[in-house]
C-alpha cells in the first residue's frame, strides 16, 4: 500500500523534473516554426520554415559553426588518446602514485574556464615571443589555441569514461596474450582496444559536444576568429530572431537521429541470438515493430520528410494576411485615439486689451517715430546762450 501511495508522488516529481529539463528546449523548437520575428509561441502567427533558410543565409553564423566543427574534431583527435593513456596508466600504477596522477588530470575540470582560457593565451604568447615567432604562426592562431585550451579539461572527461570501462576489464586476458607470445602492442590492439571501443566512441561524442558548447575558454583563445558559441553570444547583445531556434532544431534532430541509430545498431549486434531464441514467443507485428532496422529506416524517412517539407512549404500567403490584420488593428487603434481626443475651439480667444499707461504717452509708438516727436522746452541756463551751436561756429 505504501508503494501505491508513493507512486503518484514519484510520478509527479519525475514529470516536473522532465518539464524543467526539457521544457525550454521544447519551447525553443516550437518557436522555430512561428513566423513571428521574435522567438515566441503566443500569439501564434503562421507555420513557417523560413527561419531555416535565414539561418543558412547568415554567413557569420555558418562560418562560426564550421570553425566549431573543425575545433571539435581536433579536440577529439587529441583529447581521446590522452584520456585513454591516462586511464591505462592509472589502472597500472600503485595507489599512492595513482592519487597524484588522478589529481593532476582532474584539476582542469575544477578550474574556471576563464582561467584556462587566459592561461592558455598567455602561455603560448610567451612561448611564441621566446622563439621569435611572428603573428602568422600557430602560436597566435585562434584555432590552435582553442584546441589546446579545450584539450586540457576535455581529456579529463575522456579519462573518466575510460576508467569506468576499465573497471570491468579482466587483466588476465592481457596476461594470457603475453604468455602466448604476443607483444605489448599486439596485446593492446588485439585484446584491450576492442574491449575499449564502446568507451572510445562515447568519449569521442562527449568530447565533441563539450567542445561545441564551450564558451568560457573559447572566448579568450579564439582571438580574432569566431565559433558557434561566440557568434551566438554576440547576437544576444543585438536581439535574437527564431533562426537561433532553427539551429536548436537541427542540433536536437541530429542528436536524436544519431542516438537512435547507434542504440539500435548495438541492439542489432548484441541481441541477435536472443531475438532468434525468443522469436517463437513474440508476435510477428511486435517483432517487426521492434526490429532495429525498421526503427532506423523509420527515423531516416522522417528526417527526409522533414527536409522536404522545409524546402517546399510556403507561408507567404498566411504572413501577408497576418500583416494585413496587424495594419487593420493599428488603424483601429488610431481611430479610437482620435475619438478620445477632445475637440479644440475653432476660433481663437479674444486678446485682452493692454492696461492703461499711467505714465502718459512718453513711450507710445507715435512719440518714438522720427520727425513726429515734439521737443520739450529746455530749462534756462545761468550762462545764457553762450554754448548755443550758432555761437560756437568759427567766423560768426
Amino acid at each position: 500500500m505504501s508503494n501505491l501511495k508513493a507512486f503518484p508522488t514519484g510520478g509527479l516529481y519525475l514529470l516536473l523534473f522532465f518539464l524543467y529539463l526539457f521544457g525550454p528546449l521544447a519551447v525553443m523548437i516550437v518557436t522555430a516554426f512561428n513566423s513571428s520575428s521574435f522567438p515566441r509561441i503566443s500569439p501564434w502567427e503562421c507555420l513557417t520554415s523560413d527561419w531555416f533558410f535565414k539561418l543558412f543565409e547568415d554567413e557569420t553564423l555558418i562560418a562560426g559553426l564550421g570553425n566549431s566543427f573543425v575545433i571539435g574534431i581536433g579536440v577529439v583527435l587529441v583529447a581521446v588518446p590522452v584520456g585513454l593513456a591516462a586511464a591505462i596508466v592509472l589502472s597500472q600504477v600503485g595507489p599512492h602514485l595513482r592519487s597524484v596522477i588522478y589529481a593532476v588530470f582532474i584539476a582542469p575540470i575544477l578550474m574556471p574556464g576563464v582561467v584556462i582560457g587566459l592561461s592558455t593565451l598567455i602561455f603560448w604568447d610567451r612561448l611564441g615571443t621566446f622563439f621569435g615567432a611572428d603573428y602568422d604562426s600557430f602560436f597566435y592562431s585562434g584555432m590552435f589555441l582553442t584546441i589546446a585550451g579545450q584539450v586540457t579539461f576535455i581529456s579529463a572527461y575522456s579519462m573518466l569514461v575510460f576508467l569506468s570501462r576499465l573497471q570491468r576489464f579482466d587483466p588476465t586476458l592481457t596476461e594470457a596474450a603475453l604468455d602466448m607470445g604476443a607483444s605489448q602492442t599486439q596485446a593492446f590492439v588485439k585484446v584491450l582496444l576492442p574491449f575499449m571501443t564502446p568507451a572510445i566512441l562515447s568519449a569521442s561524442v562527449l568530447a565533441f559536444l563539450a567542445s561545441m558548447e564551450n564558451y568560457n575558454t573559447t572566448v579568450f583563445t579564439i582571438v580574432a576568429e569566431s565559433t558557434f558559441t561566440t557568434v551566438l553570444a554576440q547576437k544576444v547583445r543585438y536581439g535574437l530572431d527564431p533562426s537561433i531556434s532553427a539551429v536548436a532544431v537541427i542540433i536536437v534532430g541530429i542528436t536524436l537521429v544519431g542516438a537512435i541509430i547507434f542504440e539500435n545498431y548495438n541492439r542489432l549486434r548484441t541481441q541477435k541470438e536472443a531475438r532468434a531464441a525468443a522469436a517463437s514467443s513474440v508476435p510477428p507485428v511486435a517483432r517487426f515493430a521492434t526490429n532495429p532496422l525498421v526503427i532506423i529506416g523509420f527515423v531516416l524517412v522522417c528526417m527526409i520528410g522533414f527536409v522536404t517539407w522545409v524546402g517546399t512549404h510556403d507561408s507567404s500567403v498566411c504572413e501577408a494576411n497576418v500583416e494585413q490584420m496587424k495594419r487593420a488593428y493599428q488603424q483601429e487603434q488610431l481611430e479610437q485615439q482620435r475619438n478620445r481626443t477632445p475637440a479644440t475651439a475653432s476660433e481663437p480667444a479674444e486678446q485682452a486689451s493692454p492696461p492703461a499707461n499711467t505714465g502718459g504717452g512718453v513711450f507710445s509708438p507715435g512719440n518714438l517715430a522720427p520727425g513726429q516727436q515734439e521737443q520739450e522746452e529746455a530749462p534756462a541756463s545761468p550762462f545764457g546762450n553762450v554754448f548755443a551751436p550758432e555761437n560756437l561756429q568759427g567766423g560768426d
